[in-house]
């Protein structure tokens, strides 16, 4: 059974909304950053280079760790853990929440955290750094067990803000960022918490093993020019341009925002996340589009009424052209709904893609812009959507709803749906 849509509720402790947003994505530390950037053609994408694998192209982030951290507690957690503390705290600041954090019921906040993978980094260098003592165990760092167990993104926030509600990870592939979001709401709507940090993070880009692992698949982005490696629908694709970054959301219940005179950037109106069961790495369009129609019917909404879908295509010949047949499935020919892409400017963020897409596209509500896909020179026929914002922005008169595709290994699927209020 379907529940009853979001935005035909007239129960405001049911309708959950988004109060604040902190970020840090190759391209911007801050949502104003993010939306220049994907405005006006600036890529994050860089030359990197890492042991063993050696150079290849990334989506670098640029933070001020010690902003919220103490030089000693960066060194003891992890990047992740980093990258979710900045978040997080940007999150409060920007919803207003840090003023009073003090006297807020710190067993009344949960902090859900989507991740595609963890613990892969740390394993690594210290594995690299034993050899230097002829890999004796003695010298393994008493930090490791801390630092690699799955809750750990969630527990470094949680620790930071003195959180003592629920936290935890989500693990969900490349959904994660949708995941940790959807969790949120769920939460806030069951009445387990009434202030829910969420969304997802990710430290791929200091693991060689991620990188190997695409160059074997032979889905690595190259490019002589790294703003241009990432070119979802573009006839040269060749890969994905792994990246790193985190975007944590404030969530809450619209009753308590509006008690509080909060900031509102949207409402969360409907979600879904299902499964292919049909490949290891393979996506499933059939699959792919179930997603995004029950995502349509638990908001009560037709296909045409979504003014942007935000597609997660990463740029592989094989994904992009999938995902293209479930958006024509779901959307059809409709004229009033415009896509886009935000990995051709920062490449994948793994966990935390599905959360940083969407924060690129809600300043929509207020400017009308629809930030483009870049990089694409030559359209591959087979991802000639109707709609697709190529290259250049498009203004439209009002947007009303957004539509937010994240997918991932394994055959994980989730699509978010976020209305202006």
């Amino acid at each position: 059974m379907i529940a009853t849509p979001t935005h035909l509720m007239t129960d405001d402790s049911q309708r959950v909304v988004i109060t604040g947003i902190g970020l840090t994505a190759p391209n911007g530390n801050h949502l104003s950053e993010l939306r220049d950037g994907l405005l006006n053609h600036r890529s994050g994408v860089r030359s990197y280079e890492i042991r063993y694998f050696g150079k290849t192209l990334a989506g670098v982030c640029d933070f001020e760790v010690t902003r919220y951290q103490t030089r000693k507690d960066a060194r003891r957690g992890t990047r992740a853990g980093s990258i979710g503390i900045y978040c997080a705290r940007e999150a409060l600041r920007d919803s207003g929440w840090d003023g009073d954090w003090d006297g807020v019921d710190k067993s009344q906040v949960g902090v859900y955290v989507g991740v595609t993978e963890h613990g892969n980094v740390e394993t690594e260098n210290e594995v690299y750094q034993l050899k230097s003592f002829d890999y004796d165990t003695s010298y393994w760092s008493h930090h490791h067990n801390p630092r690699t167990v799955a809750n750990n993104p969630a527990g470094e926030i949680a620790l930071n803000l003195g959180v003592t509600g629920p936290h935890y990870t989500i693990g969900a592939a490349c959904a994660a960022g949708n995941a940790g979001m959807i969790q949120g709401v769920q939460m806030l709507r069951l009445g387990e918490c009434d202030l829910a940090l969420a969304g997802g993070v990710s430290e791929s880009i200091h693991t060689f093993g991620i990188f190997a692992g695409f160059a074997s698949q032979g889905a690595l982005a190259a490019h002589e020019d790294p703003t241009k490696a990432s070119r979802p629908f573009d006839k040269q694709r060749n890969g994905i341009v792994v990246a790193e970054g985190g975007c944590m959301y404030t969530l809450e219940r619209l009753a308590d925002a509006r008690s509080r005179g909060a900031k509102i950037y949207g409402e969360i109106v409907g979600y879904a996340i299902n499964t292919d069961a049909t490949d290891f790495v393979l996506p499933n369009a059939e699959r792919q589009a179930e997603c995004m129609r029950l995502a349509l019917r638990r908001a009560g909404l037709a296909p045409e009424q979504i003014d942007i879908v935000s597609t997660h295509a990463t740029g592989t010949p094989h994904g992009d052209v999938l995902e293209c047949v479930a958006v024509r499935e779901v959307f059809g020919r409709s004229e009033k709904t415009w896509i886009n892409n935000a990995k051709s400017f920062i490449g994948h963020s793994m966990g935390a893609a599905g959360a940083i897409e969407l924060a690129g596209n809600l300043p929509a509500f207020e400017d009308g812009w629809v930030h483009p896909t870049i990089n694409v020179d030559e359209l591959d026929p087979e991802c000639d959507l109707p709609g697709l914002v190529a290259n250049e922005p498009r203004q439209l008169n009002r947007v009303e709803y957004i539509l937010n595709n994240s997918f991932g290994m394994l055959g994980i699927n989730s699509a978010l749906i976020v209305k202006r209020i």
